[in-house]
């Protein structure tokens, strides 16, 4: 479940009142495997995600942030000129141990009951945040960019591409079994700006770690990604994350059946008394198909989201079962609830 360790449980609050900070929460080994646990522990769901953050890896290449509570993420120094690229460098992996020791324990704590889920930012998601220096509602900087400093753009965003690449070889090293590609901020742009400043730089990850790492599955998950399901499916992808204004029937008739297609029940929904979340995660299943998808919410779990409706999700998730002579109830067992 997108987001399944964090504010909304108790457990995680506690923590958190211990260790205030999100970066030591999100940074120290012995921290990411516990809170990655959390859910698993309470849940048993079939994927174990790690506890980190698309912004992660930034120190990493050059670009200092704070996580600042009210503001969010915080660069200080944005990158809006030829200058501000010189602070970038190559990917140093070792200043991320701390993700690959975290992927290594959580194999070793799950073992064969679940997989082990790493994730990345897309580079024009994180692109955003270096551009604009935190979070926008209007990404009217990046998006001038643009036109005014095409060149300036496109050098960001390639050496993002190569230090994210990396970056997602090293989560599978180290024992990650499927990435999931945020281009969280991707459906910010109209379907022609996301072909020329986004799709490129997802095109040419997925072809790189395709190469290194053929056995891996990739997910692409675009937020109010409607206009470009089409578009994301020729990235080369394996799983394409559906939000929940897409219908699962809609979605799943413009992608095709050789896709994998992951979502999408409204995380709204799990404030709703449980039959009806019932109803909603059987017409989810039952409208994407016999096979090849992975039900999860359409996005992150809200905060104040009741933990018996997590349970309840979970629960439902598994008793489902698929009788191919009964097409009626033509609901497909889920192999992974991400």
């Amino acid at each position: 479940m997108m987001r399944q360790a964090g504010r909304y449980m108790a457990v995680y609050r506690k923590l958190a009142e211990k260790y205030p900070s999100f970066r030591e929460r999100s940074e120290t080994t012995d921290l990411i495997v516990e809170i990655s646990l959390q859910p698993w522990e309470a849940f048993r769901p079939d994927g174990v995600i790690i506890f980190s953050d698309i912004l992660t890896p930034l120190p990493a290449f050059g670009v200092a942030f704070d996580i600042e509570e009210v503001r969010g993420p915080v660069i200080h120094s944005p990158i809006r000129s030829e200058e501000g690229l010189k602070a970038l460098h190559s990917i140093d992996l070792e200043k991320l141990h701390f993700v690959g020791e975290s992927l290594r324990l959580l194999r070793k704590q799950v073992g064969e009951h679940a997989a082990v889920l790493g994730f990345v930012g897309a580079p024009w998601t994180i692109a955003t945040y270096i551009v604009e220096g935190g979070t926008t509602r209007t990404y009217t900087t990046i998006k001038s960019m643009c036109h005014t400093a095409p060149h300036l753009l496109r050098a960001l965003l390639s050496h993002l591409a190569k230090a994210i690449t990396e970056y997602i070889i090293f989560q599978v090293e180290s024992g990650a079994h499927c990435i999931q590609i945020f281009d969280s901020w991707g459906g910010q742009l109209p379907p022609d700006m996301w072909e020329k400043w986004s799709k490129p730089y997802i095109n040419e990850m997925i072809s790189i770690v395709k190469k290194k790492c053929p056995q891996t599955p990739l997910v692409l998950y675009i937020n109010g990604n409607g206009g470009l399901l089409e578009r994301m499916k020729e990235t080369g992808v394996d799983v394409i994350g559906l939000d929940w204004t897409i219908d699962m029937s809609d979605g799943r008739k413009r992608l095709g059946s050789d896709i994998s297609i992951q979502g999408n029940v409204d995380p709204a929904y799990l404030f709703s008394p449980l039959p009806a979340l019932t109803d909603e995660i059987e017409r989810v299943v039952k409208c994407a198909g016999t096979k090849g998808h992975i039900l999860n919410l359409g996005h992150g779990v809200l905060v104040g989201t009741p933990e018996e409706a997590v349970a309840h999700f979970f629960n439902v998730a598994r008793s489902l079962k698929f009788d191919a002579q009964a097409e009626s109830s033509a609901i497909g067992e889920p192999n992974l609830v991400a």
